[in-house]
C-alpha cells in the first residue's frame, strides 16, 4: 500500500468517526427515541386575593372656595391695597372706593334723624298735655286724638330716620372692599380711577382658597357599580386618592374622596367624582390637569401575574399554564389594569394555576415542558438551570 493510499484511508476513517460522534451527541440531546427534551420554563403558582380597586384616571384641580370681590356701592376706585397673586386674610381691605359722597349721604341721614327726634319731642309733649286736659274736657275729643296720632307719627319718623342712617353707614363701610375669605387674590379687574358700581356690582378681583384643593374627575357607570358593591361588603368610608403630577411624580399629600355624583353624563356615560387634597405648601395650582390614582373599592378573587406572563393577540389577553401532565395550556384572561408592576387578572384563572413567566418563547400549547418555580427579582429573573447529568463513560 502506497503512502497516498494510506492517507486516503486514514482520512476516511477520521470522517466516519466525526460523523458517529455528531450523531451520538445529537442522540444525547434528543433523548430516548430521538425526541427533543421538555423545555425549561419558570412558573408562578397563583392564588386568589382581595385587592383595592385602584383606578388611574385624569382629573383637574379646582379651588376649595372661590369668591368674587365686587363693588357694592357706586364710586371711583381710589386705591388697590393688596399685591396681586398674594395671600390675603378674610376681612382684609383690598380696594378703597372714594367715600366722599357716601360720607355726605351719611351726614344727611344724621341730620334727618336729628330733625325727626326734635319733631318727636314736640309731639310727645303735646300729647302729654292733651292726655291731662282730655278727661276734664278742656279740649275736644278730636284735639286729643290728633295729638296722640301726631306723637305716633313722629315716633315712626324717628325709626325711619335711624334705619336710613344705619343704611348710610353700611354703604360707607362698603367703600372699603374687603376679602370675604382667606385665600390667594388674583389679578385686579379694575385700576385706580375706574367708576364702579353703576347699575350693578362690578367685579374687582377673585380670591381662591387653594388649601385644600378639589380634584374633579369621573368614572364609568360600571366602575361606580363596583364601588357600591365594595361598600356593601364593609369597605372603609375613607377612600384614598393620590395625585400624579404632570412630570410623573406622585404628590406627597394623599386626598380623600368626598363627593359622588348621582347623575350620569349622557355624552360620556360617566359619573362625576371629587376628592379633597391637602395643599399646605401651595404647590398645586387650580386648573392643572393631573393624574388621579383613586382607590374606589375592594376587588375579590383576583390574581396578580407578573407582566412577562401576560400575552396579548387579536383575541385579547392570555397566559400559558402548565397542566397536571406538564403540558402547556392557553387560557384567555381578563387583565385591564396593573398594580405594583403586575397585571391584575379578574377572570380566566383558577386557584393553583401554574402560569409560565419565563421561557414563554419555548412554550407551545400542547407541548410538554419542565416547570421550575420562578422567583421575582434581578437575581432570579429566570428559572435556575437543571443540573447537568453525568455522562456514562
Amino acid at each position: 500500500m502506497t503512502s497516498t493510499t494510506r492517507l486516503i484511508v486514514a482520512a476516511g476513517v477520521l470522517s466516519l468517526g466525526l460523523v458517529a460522534c455528531k450523531k451520538g451527541g445529537d442522540a444525547q440531546q434528543q433523548g430516548p427515541g430521538g425526541a427533543m427534551p421538555p423545555a425549561d420554563v419558570g412558573v408562578v403558582e397563583v392564588r386568589p386575593q382581595t385587592l383595592p380597586a385602584t383606578r388611574d384616571l385624569v382629573g383637574r384641580l379646582a379651588p376649595f372656595r372661590s369668591a368674587d370681590v365686587r363693588a357694592r356701592v357706586p364710586g371711583v376706585v381710589q386705591k388697590r391695597l393688596y399685591e396681586e397673586g398674594a395671600d390675603v386674610r378674610e376681612g382684609q381691605v383690598l380696594f378703597l372706593i372714594d367715600p366722599a359722597e357716601l360720607r355726605a349721604a351719611t351726614g344727611q341721614s344724621q341730620a334727618a334723624l336729628a330733625q325727626a327726634e326734635a319733631t318727636y319731642t314736640t309731639a310727645r309733649a303735646t300729647a302729654a298735655r292733651a292726655r291731662r286736659l282730655g278727661p276734664a274736657q278742656y279740649i275736644s275729643k278730636a284735639d286729643l286724638d290728633n295729638a296722640l296720632a301726631a306723637e305716633r307719627s313722629a315716633a315712626a319718623a324717628v325709626q325711619q330716620a335711624r334705619a336710613a342712617l344705619a343704611s348710610s353707614r353700611i354703604n360707607l363701610g362698603y367703600s372699603e372692599v374687603r376679602s370675604p375669605i382667606t385665600g390667594r387674590a388674583g389679578r385686579a379687574q379694575v385700576t385706580e380711577g375706574a367708576l364702579v358700581g353703576q347699575g350693578g356690582a362690578t367685579l374687582l378681583a377673585t380670591v381662591d382658597q387653594i388649601d385644600p384643593l378639589y380634584a374633579n374627575f369621573s368614572i364609568s357607570v360600571a366602575e361606580l357599580d363596583q364601588l357600591r358593591r365594595g361598600e356593601g361588603k364593609g369597605e372603609p368610608a375613607d377612600r384614598d386618592v393620590q395625585i400624579v403630577l404632570p412630570d410623573g411624580t406622585v404628590y406627597a399629600q394623599r386626598g380623600t374622596l368626598d363627593f359622588e355624583g348621582s347623575v350620569v353624563d349622557p355624552a360620556t356615560g360617566a359619573v362625576s367624582l371629587r376628592a379633597r387634597v391637602p395643599n399646605p405648601e401651595r404647590r398645586l395650582l387650580p386648573g392643572t390637569y393631573v393624574g388621579v390614582r383613586a382607590t374606589l373599592g375592594l376587588q375579590d378573587a383576583v390574581y396578580l401575574v407578573p407582566q412577562a406572563g401576560v400575552l396579548r393577540d387579536a383575541q385579547g389577553a392570555y397566559v400559558y399554564v402548565v397542566g397536571a401532565d406538564n403540558k402547556v395550556v392557553r387560557k384567555d384572561v381578563g387583565a385591564d389594569r396593573q398594580q405594583d408592576g403586575k397585571w391584575v387578572v379578574d377572570r380566566g384563572l383558577a386557584p393553583g394555576d401554574r402560569v409560565i413567566v419565563s421561557g414563554i418563547q419555548k412554550a407551545q400549547p400542547g407541548a410538554a415542558v419542565k416547570p421550575t418555580p420562578w422567583t421575582e427579582g434581578p437575581a432570579n429573573a429566570k428559572p435556575a438551570p437543571a443540573a447537568p447529568t453525568a455522562r456514562k463513560g
